[in-house]
């Protein structure tokens, strides 16, 4: 039996490798370069294309939770993540490059065939089971054949990049390096006082932006709301959001600054850096003037502007059983799923090759207990939603309820991951049986 991953993106790396590791017969099959995205740079698997932060590995944060339970499974992307982290505060912050090549050399150490090409359609052939983890930026071919798989038309929502800068365009002597509620850290803080913020947001909400085909504001998801758009919700709408100064002391002043603006490392060497939340579909004229109206920033250089793009993804509940199988022989994974978030994707992706490793095996498919993000995630992509399927990430709401009410968040946060892993525990220590 061959299995055949179509997509070298979060998921499909995370199936391949793990299929592969269980002595299976997997192709891989990616498009680049033989065929490039709009958001894409290179031909790496698993390349990041937004943020380079998989967030919290704590286990009061559901991302956290989500994180130890996939290594529990064995998750080649977080080992990956782990070999490449750079500071980042208690995010998971990698250096991209790296990360991307640890990807790429160890899935093809592990046996498994990668050939660049474009697939179009899926048909699977007797001894096959397909994956199809092609992602938010899904080629239009393959999407037409996956609208006529599915018997529906996709659904979609924007999605955008921030801007990258290099550490040395950086003014320092107007900056300081902090994390929220600590008196030193990893982020490059920069104070705007309220005059230069208003300046900035007056600037900002009348700047031009890049049309975008069927463009509409609701098709905007939450975690990806380019600044611009939640500019437009008033004049204090960033202090609430990216710009939010709470939890951080300019030592120059002693005291907290009206707004700050966040920069997060990108890289191993520290010399590019990530402007925290500032995703923008700006045209890239309008943002080097913009960005330069942050007193930090003023001679910043841009080496990778922000940019937008149109994600697709399937009605999940209607299409695909709990396993995430479409019919017999053909399984979907990543983000065209419905999932949000990089881990989320890579999650889905091991999800789905835990159960083909089984059916392979000659046994069932499993659901993961409710009780684990991993069972709630996908219980709540494929049956738990009323309505039209909305992109859902981890968090702690779509958990079973503790028997017990915990009323201070952060202790019923505690107890709802500590139940968790040991639920999963037990879970696949059972399946060993």
């Amino acid at each position: 039996m061959i299995v055949h991953i179509v997509g070298g993106g979060l998921a499909g790396s995370e199936a391949a490798y793990y299929l592969s590791s269980k002595g299976h017969d997997v192709v891989l099959h990616e498009m680049r370069p033989v065929k490039m995205t709009e958001v894409h740079r290179t031909a790496l698997l698993a390349e990041l294309v937004c943020s380079n932060s998989l967030k919290s590995e704590s286990l009061t944060n559901a991302e956290g939770l989500l994180k130890a339970e996939m290594r529990m499974i064995g998750s080649v992307i977080l080992d990956c993540a782990e070999k490449s982290r750079i500071p980042a505060g208690k995010a998971l912050a990698v250096d991209r490059e790296m990360f991307s090549l640890c990807v790429t050399r160890t899935v093809e150490s592990s046996g498994v065939r990668i050939i660049r090409e474009e697939i179009k359609e899926v048909s699977p052939k007797s001894g096959e089971i397909w994956v199809i983890a092609t992602g938010p930026a899904t080629s239009e071919s393959l999407a037409k054949s996956i609208r006529a798989m599915t018997g529906g038309e996709d659904f979609y929502f924007f999605d955008a990049v921030a801007p990258i800068v290099t550490r040395e365009s950086i003014d320092m002597d107007k900056a300081f390096f902090g994390n929220r509620y600590e008196e030193s850290g990893d982020y490059i803080n920069c104070p705007m006082t309220e005059e230069e913020y208003k300046e900035f947001w007056r600037e900002l909400v009348s700047a031009e932006t890049i049309p975008v085909e069927d463009f509409d504001r609701k098709h905007l998801f939450e975690r990806c709301m380019p600044i611009e758009e939640i500019a437009k919700g008033g004049e204090n709408a960033l202090l609430f959001g990216p710009l939010r100064p709470v939890g951080l002391v300019d030592p120059r002043t002693g005291r907290r600054p009206f707004a700050v603006v966040q920069l997060r490392r990108d890289n191993k060497d520290g010399t590019l850096y990530n402007i925290v939340g500032f995703q923008t579909r700006l045209r890239w004229g309008e943002q080097e003037r913009v960005l330069k109206k942050i007193p930090c920033l003023r001679n910043a250089e841009i080496v990778r502007y922000g940019v937008m793009h149109r994600n697709i993804y399937i009605n999940s509940p209607k299409i695909l059983d709990v396993f995430m199988r479409l019919k017999d022989g053909i399984f979907f994974a990543g983000q065209i799923t419905g999932v949000e978030g990089y881990v989320e994707s890579a999650m889905s992706g091991l999800y789905v090759a835990f159960n083909i490793d089984r059916i392979l095996r000659g046994r069932d498919p499993v659901r993961f207990p409710r009780e684990t993000m991993i069972g709630a995630l996908t219980h709540y992509i494929t049956e738990d939603v009323e309505g039209d399927l909305r992109p859902m990430y981890a968090n702690f709401g779509i958990l079973k309820p503790l028997e017990k009410r915990i009323r201070d968040k952060l202790e019923r946060r505690k107890a709802l991951s500590e139940r968790a892993l040991r639920k999963l525990e037990s879970f696949l220590e059972n399946l060993k049986s």
